[in-house]
């Protein structure tokens, strides 16, 4: 076993692609496909599955990919200590729904890992639910960022122990519906849904996995008579802007993020949304990662 074939391993289980670890770590893809194979031919084990979907890392794999990810970070660390160059550029990668706190905790890291440093490798996936618990259990991304609630937790709850990963909650919210500052309704206290009919609803696009629990709203959108849906977030804000429209969200604004323009006023509505941090079972984080998660609770703790 070589430091070179643990490289290889993590950049086949970053990227979930043989051809573009290759291409991230120069090596031609004949020659990374023999090192791996050449490793588990020596450690008697399959650290990947191929499929026709790709390159997925096995069971054995996950425990041998967090020893492997270990000793490349303390090479780094050393390298770093008596060189000032680091082997192993600072890597991180999260997926999330759509929340502000999140971005935040990202940039967080960044400033944290990034500082006085030439390059890094860091990616902030804001996609959709299916593809966040996909990005994790697949090694995209170390975390993942989603909600639960009475109508999703039975069935988010199944996927989430099929694919082995585990929710560890941040905080529990009551619904909130996310106004213009100059919307009728923005004065409120709060909202009945009935006074929301002739407004459009706002909600996020989940792309070909339309089933209601991987709806990021806790009011699905066929629940209201007007629907738009969007996959961005400047989008959302502009519609919700230009048309008098409206979304379902936690409560938890960032003027940064989410604009001075918009305000959260609690909707009258039997629910919860539970926020919590999604990653693999017995995969300890890199320090990155343990840093966002770090910079998650911070965050999340004032609001």
């Amino acid at each position: 076993m070589t430091f070179q074939q643990l490289k290889y391993v993590d950049a086949v289980a970053t990227y979930g692609s043989l051809s573009e670890a290759s291409r991230r770590v120069f090596v031609t893809q004949p020659s990374l496909t023999e090192a791996i194979r050449t490793l588990e031919e020596e450690l008697r084990i399959a650290i990947f599955s191929r499929t026709s979907r790709g390159v997925t890392v096995t069971r054995e794999g996950d425990e041998f990919l967090a020893s492997a990810r270990q000793i490349l970070e303390d090479a780094a660390r050393i390298q770093a200590k008596y060189t000032g160059k680091a082997v192993r550029l600072p890597q991180f990668a999260v997926s999330t729904q759509h929340y502000a706190f999140a971005v935040e905790a990202f940039m967080d890291v960044v400033r944290e890992f990034g500082v006085n440093r030439s390059s890094y490798d860091f990616t902030l996936r804001e996609t959709v639910t299916s593809e966040i618990i996909d990005d994790v259990a697949r090694h995209r991304s170390e975390v993942g960022v989603l909600y639960l609630s009475k109508r999703n937790k039975t069935s988010l709850g199944k996927i989430l122990r099929k694919e082995e990963l585990v929710f560890d909650e941040l905080f529990v919210s009551k619904p909130h519906v996310f106004l213009g500052k100059g919307h009728p309704l923005a004065r409120k206290k709060s909202v009945d849904p009935g006074q929301l009919d002739e407004y459009p609803f706002i909600s996020f696009e989940q792309g070909s996995e339309n089933a209601l629990y991987y709806a990021e709203e806790v009011m699905p959108s066929i629940d209201r008579k007007k629907n738009i849906r969007v996959r961005d977030r400047a989008t959302m804000t502009n519609l919700i802007l230009g048309l008098d429209g409206y979304t379902v969200a936690s409560g938890a604004l960032s003027e940064l993020l989410n604009g001075p323009e918009l305000v959260a006023v609690p909707l009258v509505y039997d629910d919860e949304i539970r926020v919590g941090l999604v990653h693999r079972k017995d995969v300890p984080l890199s320090r990155p990662g343990n840093a966002f998660v770090q910079a998650v609770r911070s965050r999340v703790a004032s609001l």
